[in-house]
């Protein structure tokens, strides 16, 4: 997002607040059948919206919880270094508008009180025996958790798993006792679906607020597999975690942030879609972690400059940048500049797409993999890895061959890189082609057109030869590549 201005920043911190405190709304994916004194699909029928919702209220609210959980201040500054923010990185007169979300009181830099800090979220039964559904940031390093029914009733609970990258969490309570449950929805939401959330805002418990869902395939930046349903059902603090159904009483999503300038609802939240949070709660039931697929290889989207620059009919797809050494990637032959189109039969429609589709493979499955290499398209088998916590970065290296050159056309004073690996940029026209394209002095160029390059006199020669309009450059950026099209005859 754009950092130029108070105002936007104020909007992203607010969505923060919102977003990672146990207050943060979230709604189920998993929707488990609760006893009901009618069928899904006899109370569809019956579903008026005219005439109110009164029916799936009954049907479903049994089966929402509210969820309580506490930390100690060890615990709190045990979560230094996680996946939270520093507040001290909040500018000081922010400050106030984050103490009053009592999560934040596990973010590193934020004053800590003495005894047990309290937090509050939602949830749901997917399963007669006690099995809940939660967001991960309600019951993060918490000491305690706590189940609390729409009876009354309270349960300690167990923490069978978390899923940091998705937010989700499984807890389970013990009880000589069968709970009523909902089922996940078997088709996805559509935009325009009615929905209805069921939670826990602020504390007050059995909250029903309706709206509809107001797109798809959202992405917010929480994550790299970001896929969230925005919805206009008020979600305020409180009901992270907690269910969005459809008006069959099954789940259609978790309710995990709001976008907001207060942190308060303004209509605008987001849901984990049901079927990611099925996949996610089915691995942690069985293995109390997720494990993904893994490819290897660093990604961009392919823009329509750069489908120019390959000569593709649609700028769809994702461009290899750089490939990891030893990955599964490099194995396979994947290499810079390679364009993905499909991956196990399944067209890849960009980079982050191609993210999610390769997390869902299960480790050690070889998949084909259609991609583009040099204008022709090819198949390659590829054995998708484990995941790893940490990823090591591909070393490049190549002899310098120095000399100075100006290519004025492109906006770009160039200069072999002194380790020689590649050519620097020294100068950059911020009014030309590349200026336009993000390019800076100190960025690298590692190819042109397919070519390593390793003097200026070779990436004017690169670029004579290429046949395109315009010129796909491989280009290095502190310690991060990607692809930038400039057009040949131009600035």
């Amino acid at each position: 997002m754009p950092k130029s201005s108070a105002a936007p920043k104020k909007t992203v911190l607010g969505l923060l607040a919102a977003g990672l405190l146990g207050a943060t709304v979230m709604t189920g994916s998993m929707t488990l059948l609760p006893p009901a004194p009618l069928a899904h699909a006899e109370l569809a029928q019956a579903i008026d919206p005219s005439r109110g919702f009164a029916d799936l209220v009954d049907q479903v609210m049994p089966a929402v919880v509210s969820v309580d959980v506490k930390f100690t201040n060890a615990s709190a500054d045990a979560a230094e270094g996680g996946d939270t923010p520093d507040m001290n990185s909040i500018p000081p007169g922010l400050r106030p508008f984050f103490d009053q979300f009592p999560g934040f009181r596990n973010m590193p830099g934020s004053p800590r009180e003495r005894g047990p800090v309290a937090g509050t979220g939602s949830g749901f039964f997917i399963s007669a025996d006690g099995y809940v559904v939660t967001n991960n940031h309600v019951v993060k390093d918490a000491t305690e958790v706590s189940v609390k029914t729409q009876g009354g009733e309270e349960y300690q609970a167990t923490v069978i798993g978390t899923d940091a990258k998705t937010d989700l969490a499984l807890i389970k309570i013990k009880a000589d006792k069968t709970f009523p449950f909902v089922t996940f929805a078997d088709t996805p939401a559509r935009v325009g679906d009615w929905v209805m959330a069921v939670g826990n805002p602020f504390g007050l418990g059995g909250t029903v607020t309706t709206g509809i869902v107001s797109a798809r395939g959202r992405d917010i930046g929480s994550g790299p597999y970001d896929d969230f349903l925005q919805i206009d059902a008020s979600i305020n603090k409180g009901n992270s975690g907690g269910p969005a159904f459809n008006l069959e009483g099954k789940v259609i999503g978790v309710n995990t942030a709001i976008y907001s300038p207060s942190g308060g609802s303004v209509g605008i939240g987001f849901a984990i879609p049901a079927n990611i949070t099925r996949d996610v709660v089915e691995a942690l039931k069985a293995n109390g972690a997720v494990t993904r697929g893994w490819l290897g290889v660093q990604i961009q989207p392919v823009t329509q400059d750069i489908a120019d620059g390959l000569g593709l009919k649609e700028a769809k797809g994702a461009i290899i940048s750089e490939v990891t050494e030893n990955s599964p990637g490099a194995k396979a032959g994947l290499k810079s500049g390679d364009t993905i189109l499909k991956l196990n039969g399944e067209d890849v429609a960009d980079a982050r797409d191609l993210a999610r589709k390769v997390a869902r493979v299960q480790p050690g499955k070889s998949v084909p993999m259609d991609i583009v290499r040099g204008g022709k398209p090819m198949t390659l088998a590829v054995a998708i890895g484990t995941m790893p916590n940490q990823k090591d970065a591909a070393v490049k290296s190549t002899d310098p061959a120095a000399t100075g050159t100006d290519l004025a056309a492109l906006g770009l004073k160039l200069e072999t890189a002194p380790d020689g690996a590649g050519v620097a940029i020294t100068s950059v026209d911020p009014n030309s082609a590349a200026g336009q394209r993000g390019l800076q002095p100190g960025d690298v160029i590692l190819e042109v057109a397919g070519e390593t390059v390793h003097s200026p006199s070779e990436v004017k020669e690169a670029i004579a030869r290429a046949a395109a309009s315009r010129v796909l450059m491989l280009v290095k950026s502190g310690d991060g590549q990607r692809f930038v099209a400039l057009p040949k005859d131009k600035g």
